[in-house]
């Protein structure tokens, strides 16, 4: 053993000055760097804009009651280190006077918000600052709108229930008001101590409780854990930001999924340089081994010895990747400081982990056919060159890349659906380039016989190194296609991101427009040089029944016993729309329209999918709903889905206009006025003030800035992915080196002319760049395809501008590649080819 590991040891120095290594290296360097940079990244912002996230729901965690919890669960949340904070809310009537308005009133503790921050302004729709502080009993903070309809100023006082109140200060924002507009009452925040006074939450009240948690994940879930055998879903309901199905939510998920995709190629590619060098050093150590087992070594001694070489490289790969990827990853965040929000104060382990994981396995597994041909050596071949590794079975080369490749991608995702199906289009891309190497091959055989021109010699050159140009084919193609995949998926997502908020998107809603006020309201917003949205009629009704079967709606406290009688309903009122005109963004999937409705025929109703589904509703089915006194009856003709990714009015049920023309409607619709402007929204709305103003700015402005970060990130990811397809296309060029020196060796002898021979190798690197890129961007269509459905609940689409693309860039950089790596061969006299063959 000590024999075996002296030996290894200066060989390893040997082939390390040589450079024999380097590439190997390299590779090894790139999958661990890849790995620890990309995910402690990953980590790092996934953690920040969760946090950024956090603010939307106010706490890392939420608990909604419709009656006070036990105390002891708070007292068990504290325990376990989490902080708490807490909240009730209602609707009640606030006077001012002679003035009165029905108000959103919330009512906090001195803890709330546990994330994000409360913003007050001096006058009504001003711009909003932070304050730490909360609000303090016997003192309200009411919102520019309620601020407007009462009347009132700093200091006065209102009252609601029986207690009265000072105003002290105008409310901008809260971190959890929600994204809805359809939220129309004015906003008031009070103290939680006050609330008793008020005598507003007896009997007959609406009332809903709220609890933030905040903490570790691991703390959060174990508490959960504790907590969910005592929960009654009918009365409580647990969220948290990884249940965020808003605009925001949908949006971070899916850029995790992003970085999952991007980390898992760029193992897998700077695993593939790793075997394509493994394969090389293998081939140009024939000689050694056969010379070593000559000499008495025994194959045990062989093995050792190049088992020890793969631990040097492993272990000195490892470590300077670890090192490579930590300045990566501080260096990205420096240069992106001010732009991304990444928390620098924690370190993860589980990023460390798997790129030590990664480092070994892509070392091990993807060199273990090579070094198995190694061994397999015979001794025979110091005098006769010809003989090769007794070793021929490409199905264990295949067996153990593939299972490697699989083991990375699983271990490092967790994900079986995202790895199984980069998986299957790798296999289907290869079965497929198999298939084109024959075809190339049978066109070798007619395009390189003729004269020598360097057309002729490249398809020659072709048909000759059948094997090793289908490796390289395969190589290649793989390379191209995860690089599209990665590059697509990274266009189609930002430009979905931008597109949800372009610029001009409306950033105040207003509702209880009357159809009085309707048209004088549109012709003061032109004016006033004001765009408007289209306005929607809107009712808010009670779904009572399916079928004459009544259905659960919300109930009071004194209802609660048969709170679960009855099919499921939605659990609280419905918003109910009316139109023949399809809205934008809206697809019917199911049934027809209503557009064509004839007289006589049941009144059609439109429901959106999901709530279908959840409430197992179906075409034919007959929906009835109370709007106060009015009881509408409406069938079921159609499905739609809806992209609730806008920040537009959307509803799940759109009825015909038969069904509503006994009701008199009231509208809502939105606007967009710039920054610059927002100090004039006083003025605008001053001649309508009964229509309820919705400000939802500093939202899309919290949207904005995230979508942004997300994006500057994904840029980061691309750059590594680009950088270890450079390493796998150098590592396939260097690997034909030894084959293409005795080949032009032999051409220069017979007296080819260099410029022919150049151009001949370069012909043939375009040939199979061409062919590679043509084939990575039908396999891209497919691995996207399957991406977009399966894993990122996107829209799929049709990249046929890659079609001419990939084959025109492959085509270029491999035969760019393929010139600068052969240049310098191309560049030696006949003499020193000869010489270096010896």
């Amino acid at each position: 053993m000590g024999m075996s590991f002296q030996l290894a040891w200066r060989l390893f120095k040997h082939e390390a000055r040589r450079g024999e290594l380097t590439i190997i290296l390299l590779a090894i360097v790139l999958s661990v760097a890849s790995v620890l940079s990309l995910s402690l990244f990953s980590e790092r912002l996934q953690q920040a804009l969760t946090d950024r996230s956090a603010e939307f729901i106010a706490a890392d965690s939420q608990l909604r009651s419709r009656t006070p919890v036990d105390e002891n669960w708070i007292l068990e949340a504290q325990s376990r280190g989490l902080n708490t904070a807490f909240q009730i809310s209602t609707r009640s009537m606030v006077f001012a006077g002679d003035a009165l308005a029905l108000s959103d009133l919330r009512a906090v503790d001195e803890s709330y918000p546990l994330k994000g921050r409360v913003k007050v302004t001096d006058i009504a729709f001003g711009q909003g600052e932070e304050v730490a502080r909360s609000v303090a009993p016997g003192e309200v903070w009411i919102d520019s709108r309620l601020f407007q309809l009462l009347g009132v100023d700093k200091g006065d006082s209102i009252e609601i229930g029986d207690a009265s109140f000072v105003v002290t200060d105008i409310l901008s924002e809260i971190p959890d008001a929600g994204f809805s507009v359809f939220n129309t009452d004015p906003m008031l925040l009070m103290n939680a101590q006050d609330i008793a006074a008020t005598n507003i939450t007896g009997p007959g009240s609406r009332v809903s409780y709220k609890y933030y948690f905040t903490g570790d994940s691991a703390s959060l879930d174990d508490y959960y854990d504790w907590l969910r055998p005592q929960m009654n879903r009918e009365i409580h309901r647990w969220t948290s930001i990884e249940d965020d199905e808003s605009p925001i939510g949908r949006s971070i998920a899916r850029a995790e999924e992003y970085f999952l995709l991007a980390s898992l190629l760029a193992i897998v590619l700077a695993a593939v340089s790793i075997a394509v060098a493994a394969q090389r050093y293998s081939q140009r150590h024939f000689d050694p081994v056969a010379i070593m087992k000559t000499l008495g070594a025994s194959k045990s001694m062989v093995r050792q010895i190049y088992l020890m070489q793969i631990c040097f490289i492993a272990a000195l790969g490892i470590v300077l990747g670890v090192v490579a990827g930590y300045l990566i990853q501080q260096g990205v965040v420096t240069l992106l400081a001010g732009q991304v929000e990444v928390a620098l104060n924690t370190w993860y382990w589980r990023p460390l982990g798997i790129a030590v994981f990664t480092g070994v396995t892509c070392a091990l597994l993807f060199s273990l056919y090579p070094l198995l041909q190694l061994f397999s050596v015979p001794p025979l071949r110091v005098l006769r060159k010809d003989i090769q590794s007794t070793l021929s079975s490409r199905a264990l080369q295949f067996v153990f890349s593939g299972s490697a490749v699989f083991l990375l991608m699983w271990t490092y995702s967790q994900n079986l659906m995202i790895s199984s199906i980069l998986f299957a289009s790798g296999i289907l891309l290869v079965i497929s380039l198999l298939g084109m190497t024959f075809l190339l091959i049978m066109l070798g055989r007619k395009l390189g016989s003729g004269s020598m021109g360097a057309w002729t010699l490249a398809w020659a050159r072709i048909r000759r190194r059948a094997m090793g140009n289908s490796v390289q084919l395969i190589s290649f193609a793989i390379t191209i296609m995860l690089l599209l995949v990665v590059l697509v998926m990274r266009n189609d997502m930002v430009k979905q991101w931008r597109d949800q908020l372009p610029e001009g998107t409306p950033n105040y809603f207003i509702s209880n427009v009357t159809e009085a006020q309707k048209e004088g309201l549109k012709e003061h917003f032109t004016a006033n040089n004001v765009q408007y949205e289209k306005f929607y009629p809107v009712a808010r009704g009670r779904f009572v029944s399916i079928n004459d079967e009544k259905i659960r709606t919300e109930v009071t406290k004194e209802d609660e016993e048969v709170a679960n009688e009855g099919r499921q309903g939605l659990g609280r009122e419905a918003n109910l729309s009316w139109s023949t005109e399809l809205q934008t963004g809206n697809v019917i999937v199911d049934g027809q329209w209503h557009d064509n409705w004839q007289e006589g025929d049941p009144v059609p109703l439109s429901i959106e999918t999901e709530v279908a589904g959840r409430l197992n509703i179906e075409l034919g089915d007959v929906l009835t709903f109370n709007l106060g006194s009015e009881v509408i009856t409406a069938t079921v003709t159609s499905m739609r889905e809806v992209d609730w990714q806008t920040l537009q009015p959307n509803f799940f049920f759109v009825l015909h206009p038969k069904a509503m023309e006994n009701f008199s409607a009231t509208y809502i619709t939105s606007f967009h006025l710039d920054e610059s402007r927002k100090a004039e929204i006083s003025r605008i709305m001053a001649p309508f003030a009964s229509v309820t103003l919705f400000d939802v700015d500093a939202r899309i402005n919290q949207l904005r800035e995230i979508i942004d970060q997300v994006s500057l990130a994904v840029e980061f990811i691309l750059v590594l992915v680009l950088i270890a397809s450079a390493l796998v296309l150098i590592a396939q060029v260097q690997a034909s080196m030894d084959e293409r020196l005795q080949e032009l060796a032999i051409l220069r002898t017979l007296g080819l002319k260099g410029v022919s021979i150049r151009f001949s190798v370069i012909n043939e690197f375009l040939i199979i760049g061409t062919v590679a890129g043509l084939m990575a961007a039908l396999a891209n269509e497919f691995s996207l395809y399957m991406l977009q459905t399966a894993v990122f609940q996107m829209p799929p689409s049709l990249h046929a501008e890659y079609w001419a693309i990939a084959p025109t860039v492959g085509a270029f950089v491999v035969g760019l590649l393929g010139a600068i790596g052969c240049w310098r061969l191309l560049s030696l006299n006949t003499g020193h080819l000869l010489r270096k063959m010896v």
